[in-house]
């Protein structure tokens, strides 16, 4: 039986990434790969994220999987539809079976499998899509009634929803993600063009407990699970014997979650004399000076504390649960001790006026990280933002053709308004920066041209408001 795994990312169809260029492989489809063969299921790994649909299409064509699972976010879900549909209509694939999974899927259930996947795996993938393979293995049509966390059509058509499949408790007992399937090189040599380093992604823990109302959890759910540091450290020596890499980007939700688990992180680091530097996100309520002592000692180079506003208002809007005084003391602190600080701002959140948009590039300039990135606030369905503005969405898209990231909704202001405002704090910060070189008159002029469209969109607001 032939098993190939997928995820329809096309690195060269993704302007903003060529722009940035900070691509990683698919860490969950290389879980997946080395669980199955842990259990005696060779697989393939077809990594699409320096190939093509066309190309994807002809190995599709020369070697017929019997199953196909893919990978589906928001990012890739069109391609992941034109995959769909390409299968459906080869004649020599028509004996493929299709299997969805990740964290778009489970909201969507329905509307994938009349569009033509078979089986949709909701929640966590490695168990479930090992039952699945074993299934298949032993029969064409098997029992699927029988398999926790999936949907799927029943003879008669009728979509069937199996019950929740239990999270795994322990992950320690999961392989490394099996990263020899795919060439990890070319992510190595495009990081190191770009930026003149190269980066290796890893995970340790799996879920985050906290509620942001904005932030989908359709594969973790709440749950909040944690790998032995030991274990975390056998991994980044297995990497450092086998590929010659710079920095490495922990993709945890809040790294420093567990003080104690820091510390044992940190003395494996240190006992194991590894000379490591990497990045990682958390929140400013899981940092304090100990904790960034602990970052420093075992390598970190780099805090992405998360923030979102710095409007106090709409931070209790978001569910947050964290002070912005909080927030600004730690991305400081941070900075004291030699280590970036980064930050995360939306714009755009129900509820938020110019002041607080104001009240966020003060918060900006007072923290003043090194890195930030910003964006208009949009509804990912199964979040309870999604519910709280769904009745207010400017239009209804079509599924087929258009991602949540295309959704939205009335605001106080007009999309072109947030555009602006983006702009305007992008470019005081600039100015803020480099207030002292020719640069800062530069970025002076364009925050007045970009404050000046923000003006003129929230008078064009009000005019329309009178009407």
């Amino acid at each position: 039986m032939k098993i190939l795994l997928t995820h329809g990312y096309f690195l060269a169809e993704d302007p903003k990434e060529q722009l940035i260029m900070r691509p990683y492989p698919p860490l969950g489809i290389l879980y997946i790969s080395a669980y199955l063969e842990q259990h005696n299921f060779t697989n393939e790994v077809y990594d699409s994220t320096f190939s093509s649909l066309e190309e994807l299409k002809n190995h599709l064509q020369n070697d017929t999987p019997d199953l196909i699972g893919i990978y589906t976010n928001l990012m890739t879900k069109l391609n992941v539809l034109k995959i769909i549909n390409f299968i459906k209509n080869y004649p020599s694939l028509q004996h493929t079976k299709i299997i969805l999974g990740g964290p778009e899927v489970r909201n969507h259930k329905a509307k994938f499998l009349e569009y033509g996947a078979d089986i949709i795996v909701f929640g966590e993938g490695e168990e479930t899509m090992l039952e699945i393979v074993t299934g298949y293995s032993a029969e064409t049509n098997p029992d699927l009634q029988s398999i926790a966390g999936i949907a799927f059509k029943n003879a008669n058509g009728n979509i069937i929803t199996n019950a929740e499949r239990m999270l795994i408790k322990d992950i320690n007992q999961l392989p490394f993600p099996d990263r020899n399937k795919i060439a990890l090189q070319k992510y190595f040599d495009v990081w190191k063009k770009t930026h003149g380093i190269s980066m290796v992604n890893m995970s340790t823990m799996r879920g985050c407990p906290y509620s942001c109302k904005w932030c989908s959890r359709a594969v973790y759910g709440s749950s909040y699970r944690r790998r032995n540091p030991g274990l975390v450290a056998d991994e980044i020596e297995l990497l450092q014997q086998n590929y010659q890499f710079d920095k490495i980007w922990f993709v945890d939700d809040v790294f420093t979650i567990n003080p104690r688990w820091l510390r044992e992180f940190a003395n494996e680091i240190q006992l194991r004399n590894l000379n490591i530097s990497y990045e990682i996100i958390t929140r400013a309520d899981r940092l304090n000076e100990t904790a960034v002592q602990l970052l420093k000692q075992s390598g970190c180079f780099r805090v992405w504390v998360g923030a979102e506003s710095g409007s106090q208002k709409i931070i209790d809007a978001m569910d947050r649960r964290v002070k912005v005084e909080e927030v600004r003391s730690m991305i400081q602190l941070v900075k004291s001790y030699g280590m970036e600080a980064g930050t995360f701002i939306m714009l755009g959140y129900p509820g938020e006026d110019e002041k607080d948009i104001k009240e966020t590039l003060h918060h900006l300039k007072s923290s003043d990280p090194d890195q930030f990135t910003i964006t208009v606030a949009y509804p990912i369905k199964g979040t309870p933002l999604y519910t709280e503005v769904e009745n207010i969405f400017v239009k209804d898209l079509p599924w087929e053709s258009s991602t949540d990231r295309d959704i939205d909704f009335k605001r106080r202001y007009t999309k072109r308004y947030y555009d602006y405002a983006m702009q305007w704090i992008q470019c005081e910060m600039s100015r803020h920066k480099r207030s002292q070189n020719s640069l800062g008159l530069i970025f002076t002029l364009r925050s007045v041209k970009a404050r000046g469209g923000m003006l003129w969109e929230k008078l064009k607001t009000r005019k329309a408001a009178m009407v």
